[in-house]
């Protein structure tokens, strides 16, 4: 007999909501924040690490302070021989490739690409161009970010002091 997932309740959320806003917080801090114990809260992110609802934690990083100055959207336009996992093939090739979709529209892909300046842009457009089921490109310069803040421009999502994360 199989073991059932604990649901996803309340409680996970503001878990959830406290990691998202600073992955740094001890388990004692959220659970201070949301009324848990310290052990409560690590169990309850065990068990959300397990069912794949908490995949990994990060740090942010401001993508010009590694020296990617440029960045763009290009639409993939492919012939009809090119299924998705080869276009993923390809872009697992490009480190500069920050994320990449299949989406729905006149293009069949989409990707997000940073580089140090816009000749290197260029260069990497144009390997991407090389593979032989890429029929054409569009690209899209990042001019700014509307939404400064955001997780796509590189910045961090709070305003919270950045310590060192206590798990305790």
């Amino acid at each position: 007999m199989g073991t059932k997932a604990a649901p996803f309740d309340a409680l996970d959320r503001k878990i959830v909501a406290a990691l998202i806003e600073n992955g740094r917080a001890s388990f004692a801090e959220i659970g201070t924040a949301i009324g848990l114990s310290a052990t409560a809260v690590k169990r309850r992110v065990d068990r959300m690490r397990e069912n794949n609802i908490i995949t990994g934690f990060s740090a942010t990083v401001r993508p010009a302070a590694l020296g990617w100055l440029t960045e763009a959207y290009v639409e993939v336009y492919c012939d009809s021989a090119a299924p998705p996992r080869r276009l993923a093939e390809v872009v697992r090739n490009h480190p500069e490739i920050a994320a990449a979709m299949t989406v729905t529209g006149g293009a069949d892909a989409l990707l997000h690409v940073r580089a140090t300046d816009v000749e290197h842009f260029e260069e990497v457009l144009e390997r991407i161009r090389t593979e032989p089921f890429i029929r054409k490109t569009i690209s899209y310069m990042v001019l700014s970010h509307l939404i400064p803040d955001s997780p796509e421009a590189g910045a961090r999502r709070s305003s919270a002091p950045d310590h060192a994360a206590n798990r305790q």
